[in-house]
């Protein structure tokens, strides 16, 4: 399973391939995200079309992923921008419909991988007429703005009652990559244990995974990371956790399941 970081700092960028990160990703996104997500303690990124360019030097074997902005009348053109600046893969955020996701495939045209952010209510809905279009490489179900648009209080009830599963299993029959969600370093204290967040990605079949703001503290500067984190050796827990979850069998991956569904039930309680 490939690892995503989050980050428009060079330095961690390279810090985090050189720490076994699979691919960084840019966030250009900000249309609309204040007004869904402005009252949660969730990360709205300010990064740039020239924070692309700066990453993209310092990369050598890790991929490039850059979310841009819901559709709109100005994509192509930033989309042309961002594949120029070096992304690898292109992200589309908030879709709703078989045209937008129909006029991105266009705009991204072969020149870089086609990644989409399943994140509304009416994706889900229209989610077989989607996988019908031809040149999507990648799906990633984003919790968070999707438990929002469902009315849901708390995004893993997605995981604990079905619905990734229901997709992960339709976008998986097409030959599409598949990932969701983020997830926190393995250690103590978590609202939800990462580790059954993990089982549930294998148990799916995942190959994705974003590492949330848990992997580098908060931090508001480079060395404040480096003090901070040892980033290799958090991303060294979770992907030797990761093999260790291939020598289980089904019966103990439904068992961590149920185990999963039992905690989100608590924290909802509570």
């Amino acid at each position: 399973m490939e690892t995503i970081l989050i980050t428009n700092d060079p330095n961690f960028a390279k810090y985090a391939e050189e720490s076994g990160v699979d691919i960084i990703m840019v966030d250009l996104e900000i249309l609309g995200k204040y007004e869904r997500q402005g009252h949660l303690n969730t990360l709205i990124s300010e990064h740039s079309i020239e924070d692309v360019k700066k990453i993209k030097k310092k990369l050598k074997k890790s991929k490039l992923l850059v979310r841009i902005n819901p559709l709109n009348d100005n994509s192509k053109n930033e989309i042309d921008q961002v594949i120029d600046a070096g992304a690898d893969i292109v992200m589309l955020p908030m879709f709703k419909d078989v045209k937008e996701v129909e006029k991105f495939v266009s705009y991204v045209n072969n020149r870089a991988l086609v990644n989409l952010l399943l994140e509304t209510p009416q994706a889900l809905v229209r989610i077989d007429e989607i996988l019908e279009i031809e040149g999507i490489d990648e799906i990633h179900v984003g919790l968070n703005d999707l438990h929002l648009g469902m009315g849901l209080k708390f995004m893993f009830e997605l995981l604990s009652g079905g619905i990734v599963e229901y997709l992960s299993k339709k976008i998986i029959a097409r030959g599409i990559k598949f990932g969701f969600g983020g997830v926190g370093r393995l250690k103590e204290g978590l609202p939800l244990d990462p580790k059954l967040i993990l089982s549930e990605h294998h148990r799916l079949n995942s190959t994705r995974v974003i590492l949330s703001r848990d992997f580098h503290g908060d931090a508001k500067t480079f060395e404040d990371i480096i003090n901070k984190i040892d980033l290799k050796l958090e991303i060294k827990k979770l992907t030797d956790y990761m093999d260790y979850m291939g020598t289980l069998t089904e019966e103990d991956l439904l068992y961590n399941r149920s185990i999963l569904k039992n905690n989100v039930n608590k924290i909802m309680s509570n």
